[in-house]
Protein backbone atom coordinates (compact mmCIF):
# COMPACT_ATOMS: atom_id res chain seq x y z
CA UNK A 1 0.00 0.00 0.00
CA UNK A 2 1.72 3.38 -0.69
CA UNK A 3 1.45 6.47 1.26
CA UNK A 4 1.74 10.23 1.37
CA UNK A 5 5.28 10.88 2.24
CA UNK A 6 3.37 12.24 5.90
CA UNK A 7 1.69 8.58 6.57
CA UNK A 8 4.50 7.29 5.69
CA UNK A 9 6.92 9.23 8.39
CA UNK A 10 4.56 8.26 10.79
CA UNK A 11 4.49 4.71 9.99
CA UNK A 12 8.23 4.82 10.29
CA UNK A 13 8.16 6.21 13.48
CA UNK A 14 6.07 3.55 14.90
CA UNK A 15 8.47 1.17 13.44
CA UNK A 16 11.50 2.42 15.42
CA UNK A 17 8.96 2.96 18.18
CA UNK A 18 7.54 -0.79 18.58
CA UNK A 19 11.33 -1.88 18.28
CA UNK A 20 12.27 -0.41 21.44
CA UNK A 21 9.77 -2.17 23.43
CA UNK A 22 10.41 -5.26 24.83
CA UNK A 23 6.59 -6.85 24.15
CA UNK A 24 4.07 -6.87 21.51
CA UNK A 25 2.84 -3.61 20.37
CA UNK A 26 -0.91 -2.89 19.93
CA UNK A 27 -1.72 0.25 17.88
CA UNK A 28 -4.49 2.92 17.94
CA UNK A 29 -5.06 5.10 15.01
CA UNK A 30 -7.33 7.86 16.01
CA UNK A 31 -8.98 9.85 13.18
CA UNK A 32 -8.30 7.13 10.89
CA UNK A 33 -10.01 8.20 8.26
CA UNK A 34 -9.03 5.58 5.58
CA UNK A 35 -7.60 3.21 7.37
CA UNK A 36 -4.07 3.30 6.01
CA UNK A 37 -2.26 3.67 9.36
CA UNK A 38 -3.60 0.98 10.87
CA UNK A 39 -3.38 -1.43 7.59
CA UNK A 40 0.34 -0.86 7.07
CA UNK A 41 0.98 -1.43 10.86
CA UNK A 42 0.03 -4.94 10.72
CA UNK A 43 0.74 -5.85 6.87
CA UNK A 44 4.30 -4.23 8.20
CA UNK A 45 4.72 -6.37 11.73
CA UNK A 46 5.20 -3.14 13.44
CA UNK A 47 2.01 -4.04 15.51
CA UNK A 48 0.06 -7.29 16.31
CA UNK A 49 -3.01 -5.54 17.06
CA UNK A 50 -4.84 -2.07 15.75
CA UNK A 51 -7.77 0.22 16.10
CA UNK A 52 -8.87 2.37 13.73
CA UNK A 53 -11.11 5.58 15.28
CA UNK A 54 -13.00 7.84 13.88
CA UNK A 55 -15.67 10.29 14.76
CA UNK A 56 -17.11 10.45 11.43
CA UNK A 57 -19.54 7.19 9.98
CA UNK A 58 -18.58 7.83 6.94
CA UNK A 59 -14.72 8.02 6.74
CA UNK A 60 -15.10 4.77 9.34
CA UNK A 61 -17.13 3.23 6.40
CA UNK A 62 -14.33 3.40 4.11
CA UNK A 63 -11.86 2.08 6.57
CA UNK A 64 -14.04 -0.88 6.89
CA UNK A 65 -13.64 -1.86 3.66
CA UNK A 66 -9.79 -1.01 2.82
CA UNK A 67 -9.45 -3.51 6.07
CA UNK A 68 -11.85 -6.09 4.40
CA UNK A 69 -10.14 -5.69 1.33
CA UNK A 70 -7.05 -6.98 2.94
CA UNK A 71 -8.60 -9.80 5.22
CA UNK A 72 -7.79 -7.66 8.47
CA UNK A 73 -10.89 -7.80 10.28
CA UNK A 74 -9.83 -10.08 12.65
CA UNK A 75 -6.63 -7.67 13.42
CA UNK A 76 -8.14 -4.49 13.39
CA UNK A 77 -11.23 -2.81 15.48
CA UNK A 78 -12.84 -0.27 13.92
CA UNK A 79 -14.86 1.89 16.08
CA UNK A 80 -16.52 5.07 16.27
CA UNK A 81 -16.48 8.07 18.22
CA UNK A 82 -14.68 11.03 19.46
CA UNK A 83 -10.98 11.03 20.08
CA UNK A 84 -9.91 8.45 22.75
CA UNK A 85 -13.45 7.85 23.96
CA UNK A 86 -13.90 3.99 22.26
CA UNK A 87 -10.67 2.65 23.55
CA UNK A 88 -10.33 1.47 27.00
CA UNK A 89 -7.69 1.94 29.58
CA UNK A 90 -4.75 -0.93 28.41
CA UNK A 91 -6.20 -1.79 25.35
CA UNK A 92 -3.67 0.23 23.29
CA UNK A 93 0.18 0.86 23.56
CA UNK A 94 0.76 3.25 21.27
CA UNK A 95 -1.59 5.84 19.98
CA UNK A 96 -1.15 8.05 16.76
CA UNK A 97 -3.31 11.26 16.12
CA UNK A 98 -2.76 13.32 12.94
CA UNK A 99 -4.13 15.26 10.47
CA UNK A 100 -5.62 17.71 12.92
CA UNK A 101 -5.08 21.42 14.57
CA UNK A 102 -2.89 21.41 17.38
CA UNK A 103 -5.93 22.56 19.89
CA UNK A 104 -8.13 19.60 18.93
CA UNK A 105 -5.55 16.89 19.41
CA UNK A 106 -4.77 18.93 23.14
CA UNK A 107 -8.78 18.82 23.62
CA UNK A 108 -8.52 15.05 22.50
CA UNK A 109 -5.80 14.41 25.47
CA UNK A 110 -7.30 16.20 28.12
CA UNK A 111 -10.51 15.01 27.32
CA UNK A 112 -9.43 11.43 27.47
CA UNK A 113 -7.63 11.60 30.58
CA UNK A 114 -8.37 8.00 32.21
CA UNK A 115 -7.02 6.19 28.87
CA UNK A 116 -4.47 8.74 28.60
CA UNK A 117 -2.26 7.48 31.14
CA UNK A 118 -1.73 3.81 30.04
CA UNK A 119 -0.74 4.90 26.67
CA UNK A 120 3.16 3.96 26.45
CA UNK A 121 3.57 5.87 23.83
CA UNK A 122 2.27 8.94 20.72
CA UNK A 123 2.82 9.85 17.55
CA UNK A 124 1.53 13.18 16.96
CA UNK A 125 1.13 15.59 13.35
CA UNK A 126 -0.32 18.53 14.23
CA UNK A 127 -1.09 20.35 10.98
CA UNK A 128 -1.49 24.10 12.68
CA UNK A 129 -0.93 25.65 16.61
CA UNK A 130 2.30 23.52 17.34
CA UNK A 131 3.80 25.78 19.12
CA UNK A 132 0.74 25.76 21.25
CA UNK A 133 0.47 21.82 20.83
CA UNK A 134 4.58 21.66 21.83
CA UNK A 135 3.68 23.25 25.30
CA UNK A 136 0.56 21.86 25.78
CA UNK A 137 2.12 18.37 25.83
CA UNK A 138 4.43 19.64 28.36
CA UNK A 139 1.80 20.68 30.74
CA UNK A 140 0.14 17.12 30.20
CA UNK A 141 4.19 15.73 31.25
CA UNK A 142 4.29 14.19 28.01
CA UNK A 143 8.13 14.36 26.85
CA UNK A 144 8.48 14.56 23.08
CA UNK A 145 11.24 12.38 22.00
CA UNK A 146 11.84 12.62 18.11
CA UNK A 147 10.38 14.90 15.82
CA UNK A 148 10.49 15.00 11.58
CA UNK A 149 9.57 17.52 9.16
CA UNK A 150 8.87 16.33 5.67
CA UNK A 151 7.64 18.66 3.05
CA UNK A 152 5.11 17.49 0.48
CA UNK A 153 3.06 19.03 -2.59
CA UNK A 154 4.17 22.75 -1.05
CA UNK A 155 3.16 21.58 2.51
CA UNK A 156 5.31 20.97 5.28
CA UNK A 157 4.56 18.42 8.25
CA UNK A 158 5.76 17.77 11.38
CA UNK A 159 5.77 14.26 13.15
CA UNK A 160 6.69 13.98 16.67
CA UNK A 161 6.76 10.67 19.33
CA UNK A 162 6.30 11.38 22.72
CA UNK A 163 5.82 9.20 26.07
CA UNK A 164 5.43 10.19 29.54
CA UNK A 165 7.84 12.56 31.48
CA UNK A 166 10.20 11.38 33.39
CA UNK A 167 13.40 12.68 35.44
CA UNK A 168 15.97 11.79 32.40
CA UNK A 169 13.15 13.59 29.62
CA UNK A 170 15.01 16.61 28.01
CA UNK A 171 13.58 19.74 29.14
CA UNK A 172 12.63 22.69 26.80
CA UNK A 173 14.17 25.70 27.95
CA UNK A 174 11.74 28.41 29.87
CA UNK A 175 12.18 32.02 28.77
CA UNK A 176 10.84 34.86 26.10
CA UNK A 177 14.49 34.23 24.89
CA UNK A 178 13.69 30.57 23.72
CA UNK A 179 10.23 30.66 22.53
CA UNK A 180 11.39 29.22 19.12
CA UNK A 181 12.27 25.99 20.74
CA UNK A 182 8.15 25.79 20.58
CA UNK A 183 7.42 27.23 17.28
CA UNK A 184 10.04 24.99 15.42
CA UNK A 185 11.38 22.32 17.52
CA UNK A 186 13.89 21.49 19.66
CA UNK A 187 14.93 18.15 18.60
CA UNK A 188 14.62 19.33 14.52
CA UNK A 189 16.98 22.41 15.71
CA UNK A 190 19.12 20.47 17.36
CA UNK A 191 19.49 17.97 14.62
CA UNK A 192 19.74 20.93 11.95
CA UNK A 193 16.92 19.14 10.25
CA UNK A 194 17.25 19.54 7.02
CA UNK A 195 13.72 20.16 6.16
CA UNK A 196 13.29 22.39 8.55
CA UNK A 197 15.65 24.50 7.15
CA UNK A 198 14.07 24.43 3.92
CA UNK A 199 10.75 25.82 5.79
CA UNK A 200 12.89 28.66 7.31
CA UNK A 201 14.30 30.27 4.56
CA UNK A 202 10.63 30.36 3.28
CA UNK A 203 9.61 31.78 6.30
CA UNK A 204 11.99 34.45 6.19
CA UNK A 205 11.25 35.57 2.57
CA UNK A 206 7.25 35.85 3.48
CA UNK A 207 8.11 37.64 6.56
CA UNK A 208 10.44 39.75 5.17
CA UNK A 209 7.91 40.81 2.38
CA UNK A 210 5.09 41.41 5.15
CA UNK A 211 7.85 43.40 6.87
CA UNK A 212 8.49 45.76 3.61
CA UNK A 213 4.37 45.73 3.29
CA UNK A 214 3.36 47.24 6.49
CA UNK A 215 6.45 49.36 7.55
CA UNK A 216 5.00 52.74 5.85
CA UNK A 217 1.76 52.21 6.79
CA UNK A 218 0.06 53.80 9.78
CA UNK A 219 -2.91 53.00 11.98
CA UNK A 220 -2.39 51.16 15.26
CA UNK A 221 -3.51 47.94 14.05
CA UNK A 222 -0.71 48.01 11.59
CA UNK A 223 2.01 49.06 13.85
CA UNK A 224 1.11 45.96 16.22
CA UNK A 225 1.29 43.59 13.25
CA UNK A 226 4.58 45.42 12.36
CA UNK A 227 5.78 44.35 15.78
CA UNK A 228 4.57 41.41 15.34
CA UNK A 229 6.31 40.35 12.01
CA UNK A 230 9.33 41.68 13.61
CA UNK A 231 9.32 39.53 16.39
CA UNK A 232 8.95 36.44 14.21
CA UNK A 233 12.06 37.32 11.64
CA UNK A 234 14.23 37.84 15.28
CA UNK A 235 13.20 33.94 15.96
CA UNK A 236 13.80 32.75 12.47
CA UNK A 237 17.00 34.45 11.96
CA UNK A 238 18.40 33.06 15.78
CA UNK A 239 17.38 29.68 14.28
CA UNK A 240 18.92 30.17 11.31
CA UNK A 241 22.10 31.15 12.70
CA UNK A 242 22.12 28.22 14.78
CA UNK A 243 22.16 26.45 11.79
CA UNK A 244 25.41 28.15 10.71
CA UNK A 245 27.33 28.04 13.78
CA UNK A 246 27.72 24.00 12.99
CA UNK A 247 28.70 24.62 9.29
Amino acid sequence: MKLSKRLETIVHMASSWALEQESKVRAADVGTDHGFVPICLIERGIATHAFALDVGEGPLLRAREHVRERGLTDRIDLRLGDGLTPLARGEADLVIISGMGGELMLRILKEGSLVRDSIKGWIFSPQSEIAMFRRGLKELELSIKEEEMVQEDGKFYVVMTAEKSSDESPAYAEGTDREYEYQYGKRLIEKKDPVLREFLKREEKQLATLWEHLKNQEGQKARERLKEVEKKLEEVRKVEKLFLESL
